[in-house]
């Protein structure tokens, strides 16, 4: 396997911010969240997706 130091650098960071909240996930979630919540940007949701019902001309069909 390659060392890549910007890899070690995020995996790095990411146990030490994991580690700040005891390895729980939810209690990563909340402060993400949290910090979300706080922040000035500008945050998009699109939604789910929703699935056409129309067919691709693409698409495959079994014509026989």
């Amino acid at each position: 396997m390659i060392n890549d130091p910007i890899v070690e650098e995020v995996r790095r960071y990411r146990k030490e911010h994991a580690a700040r909240y005891g390895n729980d996930l939810r209690r990563i979630v909340e402060a993400l969240k949290k910090k979300e919540s706080e922040s000035n940007r500008i945050l998009l949701n699109p939604g789910p997706k929703l699935l056409m019902k129309e067919v691709s001309k693409f698409s495959v069909t079994s014509e026989k």
